[in-house]
């Protein structure tokens, strides 16, 4: 067993009653608004209808077709990939190897659903079924947060996160104590990152546009809208897979909770919301109205995806003729730092596209609850969290070249603003 590390760094999530605090809270949020979406008010600060009891929330079809569907994406994630790529260098000097055919995934289950639904599978069903089905997801978060921790026990000093071993059993159960769990080549936290949740997600909204249909004869330009922004988001991040093996959640946070949960329950029940939403409040949609939506959306995914492959190119090879003639700022550990380009406009012009998409997925939506915006708010919580993590990281990383970046690009995420 490794030695206690919470000497050594600070803890995040404001601990230990934090983190239990969060393991609480975000499945009670989850459930939430998975009930007000479909009342009536659809208030996202009023109460629920009403509190689903154990006959509502517990179904053993449900926990099998969940375990099934987690199953096929584990069987796809096994198929031979179009490229198998090294992740970032470990403590032991190693580097893992990770398959990289998300999109392959993607592609294949959409041809298996549509196989399916062409000989009778009631996929416009699915969206009666998200109370149970959340509630499989989050049970099975717990159970899989619980193996890991244990696996965590027995496995080498060198395999450990940096900081989910503070010693405390909850704060660490939260975080995850092992960086990157496997059995034999099987990645799980890779795994989970980009399969189950994200193409789960993209089901979701195709089954609750698919009931718009039954209910309506036909699915609401809104409702086309957010299935295409959001099949384009997930469809980029997994065309893009190797680039999440330089993130945060890969080389730096260990697989607990947080990130099973998350990757699991919280991305498909929640992210699905503005369709949730719209099958229940349909709004009206005018083609004026939708052209500009699709042109914020746009501007949104430009920036988002340039930054990215700048960033991206960048690390690969720095000569390459679209990043060569870059500014850029030696570090101490001789890696480079942009400082123009898209880099040099923000220190994190990837999430400020990220969060221009965001109210996109919202706008369809209409501006007559608040509830389709949680998505927003959340998720400007969500990165103004995580930049200010990168920010510590950089510092301890950089040091005084990351000082000079900062003196160099004041702003974090909105020129002008923050």
């Amino acid at each position: 067993m490794a030695s206690p590390q919470g000497s050594r760094a600070p803890l995040e999530f404001g601990g230990p009653l934090g983190a239990a605090a969060l393991m609480l809270l975000l499945p009670a949020t989850m459930f939430h608004l998975l009930l007000v979406a479909r009342s009536g008010p659809a208030r996202l600060l009023g109460l629920p209808p009403y509190l689903p009891g154990p006959e509502v929330l517990w179904s053993p079809q449900m926990l099998l077709l969940w375990l099934t569907w987690l199953g096929l994406q584990a069987a796809l994630y096994l198929l031979p990939a179009r490229k198998v790529a090294e992740g970032l260098e470990l403590k032991d000097k190693s580097r893992l190897r990770y398959p990289i055919n998300g999109f392959q995934a993607l592609v294949l289950t959409a041809l298996l659903v549509g196989l399916a639904v062409s000989v009778g599978l009631p996929l416009g069903a699915l969206p009666e079924m998200l109370l149970p089905l959340a509630f499989a997801a989050t049970l099975t978060a717990f159970v899989f947060s619980l193996l890991l921790f244990l696996k965590a026990l027995v496995a080498p000093v060198s395999a450990l996160a940096p900081g989910g071993n503070s010693g405390n059993p909850i704060y660490d159960f939260f975080l995850g104590r092992e960086l990157n769990p496997r059995i034999s080549s099987f990645d799980f936290k890779y795994f989970c990152e980009l399969r189950p949740g994200l193409i789960g997600w993209v089901l979701i909204n195709l089954a609750l546009l698919m009931q718009e249909a039954e209910l309506r004869g036909s699915p609401s330009l809104a409702m086309w809208l957010v299935n295409g922004f959001q099949l384009l988001y997930v469809g980029d991040a997994l065309w893009h897979e190797e680039a999440v093996l330089t993130t945060m959640d890969i080389t730096h946070d260990g697989f607990g909770f947080m990130l099973a949960f998350g990757d699991l329950a919280w991305v498909p029940f929640t992210y699905s919301l503005q369709a949730q939403f719209l099958l229940h409040h349909p709004q009206p949609l005018g083609l004026p109205m939708a052209s500009v939506i699709c042109l914020i959306n746009a501007v949104g995914y430009y920036i988002f995806r340039g930054a990215n492959s700048q960033k991206n190119t960048f690390r690969k090879n720095p000569s390459d003729p679209r990043v060569a003639g870059l500014e850029t700022i030696p570090t101490a550990t001789g890696r480079q730092l942009l400082v123009s380009g898209w880099w040099g406009l923000v220190r994190h012009p990837n999430y400020l596209g990220d969060l221009i998409m965001a109210l996109a997925w919202s706008l369809p939506c209409g501006v007559s609850h608040l509830l389709p915006y949680f998505y927003l708010l959340y998720f400007t919580a969500l990165l103004v969290h995580r930049e200010a993590r990168d920010e510590q990281q950089c510092l301890q990383k950089y040091g005084r070249a990351w000082h000079e970046y900062c003196r160099r690009v004041p702003y974090r995420i909105l020129p002008y603003v923050y």
